[in-house]
């Protein structure tokens, strides 16, 4: 007889600053997954391989990752969540652990995300937000930034709008909405959409900082999102002010 997998689902936040991103990576133990699945296979006894909704990149913050596990041994989940939350770094925690349908899976389930990049606009910098933000001291204009990004909005392939030169899959995403909110000093992007590419946000990002300043015109956007030239989109916005905000499954 097999023996019973359970499928535990886990949303958990992390302050990826010290980290190399998500992903589990042989020449570094300073990822998350990495420290997920040792301290899971340690408390657990067995080795336990941690699946995310994606990978956030080095020093890419998580308000609400999702993740899953399969384990053979009927869990405490509420236990659980205790125990390896007082093992983890200070840096990442769990928020809520369940048990999931055994067909759950964190990445191929997902049906869209948000991203949210925060920007102090402010003349002097802001000491004690500097590590979850980009600092940014120009005027920048909230109205050229609004309609460049409506271009942006849609089903587009995004390749210009992505790192990843060699990447053979499609690079067409659907973007459903990208809120620019001004509250004092702070301008906060948020970007809803069915899938991300590699530095996509960032570079979204970074395309509408120099449309906001005046270095981008804002027709612009356009000719990137044509020609699918990384050179035509705008600079790659610092890692620090970047969050997985949540992941939505149906």
């Amino acid at each position: 007889m097999e023996n019973k997998m359970y499928n535990i689902k886990m949303i958990l936040a992390y302050d990826g600053g010290k980290y190399n991103g998500w992903q589990l990576q042989g020449n570094t133990d300073l990822t998350i997954q990495g420290k997920l699945e040792e301290k899971l296979s340690m408390l657990l006894g067995e080795e336990i391989k941690v699946i995310g909704s994606g990978r956030t990149d080095r020093g890419v913050h998580a308000l609400g990752q999702v993740a899953n596990f399969y384990t053979n041994q009927s869990v405490d989940v509420k236990a659980l969540k205790k125990k390896i939350n007082e093992e983890l770094p200070k840096d990442i925690k769990i928020l809520k652990m369940d048990i999931a349908g055994e067909r759950f899976h964190s990445r191929l389930n997902a049906k869209s995300k948000i991203y949210e990049y925060r920007i102090w606009n402010g003349e002097v910098p802001n000491i004690f937000e500097r590590k979850y933000c980009f600092q940014y001291k120009d005027h920048l204009s909230i109205e050229k930034m609004k309609e460049a990004a409506s271009y942006l909005e849609g089903v587009h392939d995004f390749k210009g709008f992505c790192s990843n030169k060699k990447m053979k899959k499609s690079s067409v995403r659907e973007i459903y909405s990208i809120q620019i909110v001004k509250e004092g000093d702070w301008i906060i992007l948020s970007f809803h959409g069915n899938g991300f590419l590699y530095n996509m946000v960032r570079i979204i990002t970074g395309t509408l900082i120099e449309v906001g300043s005046g270095k981008r015109k804002v027709e612009e956007v356009e000719k990137a999102l044509e020609s699918l030239e990384r050179k035509d989109a705008g600079f790659l916005a610092a890692p620090e002010g970047l969050f997985l905000k949540e992941v939505f499954y149906s």
